[in-house]
């Protein structure tokens, strides 16, 4: 490919990613970790670049969900006093490059079975969850998300939704917030070592704040995001095979 090209599409594919992700709730670390995978950029660069987008783009997706009245702090809570803590610790522990690919490859693939199992449970009754039991599962989200990069909202929305925590539009608001929290402080732990970061952050975090402000009013106000968790399949399968078997 040529090589004037490569940073166009990373621009162009980061915007779509923005867009996508905060249209469910979502800051999109999964998404930019797979394009940056795809691209072969290092671990180095891709871990603290994934979360500085992540922050970005999960508050726009937090304000334009909780604007909308669906976000629940009861449920939010317990599930980030566990995670936040985790996922600092979780950004210090150091990974060969090989054994981050393989960690990530592996967590695209639940980011797929996510998008692909979508649930509407919006009629079904609701329970409430244990705090101490939300506690031990944000903490373990929270420490595998500050190990490759991610906000964990892949693996807290399918949990939630599983046990009818809370509906779609409500999980989407929880995820925002935790991902935000999460990214937040894996940043603090990755920040505490070296770290490294393209020339093109700032063109990067442009476009995402762009397209995630874009796709945030449009998935909490106007349109359904089953058919949207199903584009990103496609993309998000490409790198996890790409990190799983190369």
């Amino acid at each position: 490919m040529n090589e004037l090209l490569i940073p166009f599409l990373v621009f162009l594919l980061i915007g779509i990613m923005a867009f996508l992700y905060s249209s469910v709730g979502h800051g999109g670390a999964s998404g930019y970790l797979a394009i940056l995978a795809t691209f072969s950029f290092s671990p180095a660069i891709m871990k603290p670049s994934a979360l500085i987008l992540n922050v970005c783009v999960s508050l726009l997706s937090f304000y334009y969900y909780q604007k909308s009245g669906v976000f629940k702090w009861h449920l939010f809570w317990p599930f980030a006093l566990g995670s936040i803590p985790a996922s600092y610790i979780g950004a210090t522990v150091p990974l060969s490059d090989l054994m981050y690919k393989k960690i990530l490859g592996l967590a695209l693939l639940l980011a797929i079975f996510r998008l692909v199992w979508v649930v509407d449970n919006s009629k079904k009754q609701h329970t409430e969850p244990n705090v101490f039991i939300s506690i031990l599962i944000g903490g373990g989200i929270g420490l595998l998300s500050g190990m490759i990069g991610i906000g964990g909202g892949i693996i807290l929305s399918p949990i939630i939704l599983l046990f009818h925590w809370a509906n779609m539009k409500e999980t989407a608001a929880i995820s925002a917030l935790f991902i935000f929290v999460n990214s937040i402080a894996g940043l603090i732990g990755l920040f505490g070592k070296s770290v490294e970061l393209s020339i093109e952050i700032y063109l990067w975090v442009g476009i995402a704040i762009i397209s995630g402000t874009a796709g945030a009013y449009f998935g909490a106000q106007k349109f359904n995001s089953l058919f949207l968790h199903r584009i990103l399949v496609f993309v998000l399968g490409i790198a996890a095979i790409k990190l799983i078997f190369t």
